[in-house]
This record gives structure tokens, sequence and C-alpha cells, in this order.
């Protein structure tokens, strides 16, 4: 019996993200031209299954579920409102870099988005706690973003295409500009 050993020379192989429709990205972002004034409107139905547990109704997909540690009186059995919030920066922040590449037309192998914030807690939410507590002391105090994306650009590129999706990301500006909030019964 003889083995035939071949040399094989190295290959390095990347696959890329899924890409999307860079046609309909165009088109969509030459509507936005046209009117740079249109909103949309995201709606969200949340409500509480008992404890610090909830479930929030987002179109027709699986609920989010929303607990709290069990330090904070929650079960621990999800995420909390603030690692959500956080998710949804993150989210955000993808998608921003994946359209900007698009753009670009710079084909991405990887989109990581780490994310850790400093919250100022609320003193048992004004259930009795810390009553002298002002709005600005309460919730995030800080976050850190920080993003490993690959693809085929340079560095420098890669660093525009973040920088770009940070500055347009509705979520990332909705939490760095103070906003009109009103909350009542209904």
């Amino acid at each position: 019996m003889s083995v035939v050993l071949q040399s094989v020379p190295n290959t390095t192989v990347t696959t890329y993200l899924r890409p999307i429709d860079r046609d309909g990205l165009m088109a969509f972002a030459e509507k936005g031209k046209a009117n740079p004034k249109a909103q949309g409107t995201n709606k969200v139905h949340t409500f509480m299954e008992g404890q610090y547990r909830s479930l929030s109704h987002v179109g027709d997909h699986k609920p989010v579920v929303v607990d709290e540690p069990l330090h904070l009186m929650g079960e621990n059995t999800a995420p909390a409102p603030g690692e959500i919030v956080l998710s949804g920066l993150g989210g955000c922040i993808a998608v921003g870099i994946t359209a900007v590449a698009t753009w670009k037309q710079v084909k991405l192998s990887k989109i990581e988005v780490f994310m850790e914030a400093d919250i100022g807690n609320s003193a048992a939410w004004g259930a009795g706690g810390a009553l002298d507590k002002k709005p600005e002391d309460m919730g995030f105090q800080a976050i850190r973003v920080k993003v490993n994306v690959e693809g085929d650009a340079p560095r420098e590129v890669l660093e525009e295409i973040v920088k770009h999706a940070n500055y347009y990301s509705p979520v990332a500006n909705s939490m760095r500009n103070p906003i009109p909030f009103e909350i009542s019964l209904a």
C-alpha cells in the first residue's frame, strides 16, 4: 500500500455576511432626500405577567420578555430593561454599519457590538426610596460602545463606516439628545 501526499497551497477563505439589497437601500435613501421631514412610528404593547416580568409585543413577532435580576426582586428569567435598551442600541448600530458599508460597496465578514452602561438606580423606582433624586441622577450615566468590524476595506474605511453609522443612528441619537417625552393614563 502506498500513500501519495499532495501539497496544497495555503488558502484563506473569507465568508461575508448576508448582504442587503443595495438598490433598495439607494431607493430608500432617495426617498429620504426627497422628503427629509418624513418620520415613521414604532409601536409596542407591554403588559406585566407578575413580579417584574413583562412581555412586549412588537408587530407579529414573538414577545420581548423583560425581567429584573434576583437582587432587584425579579425572577431573572430575561434581560433587565436597561439591557434591552442596550440591545436596541447594538442592533441599531449594526444595522447602520451594514447600510453604510453597503452604500460604500464594502463587503463585511464580521460585525460585533459590545456595550456597557453605568446606570444610576432610582432607589426602589421611587417607591419610598431616595426621594430626593433628580431625573438626571437616574438612568444611564455613561455608555461605552466598542465595535469589531471586519471586511474587504482598510481599517480607516471601516472606522469611517462605524463613525458614520453612529452619527446617523436613530437609537444612539435618541439616547444622546433630549426628546419630548410624555406619559399618561390610557
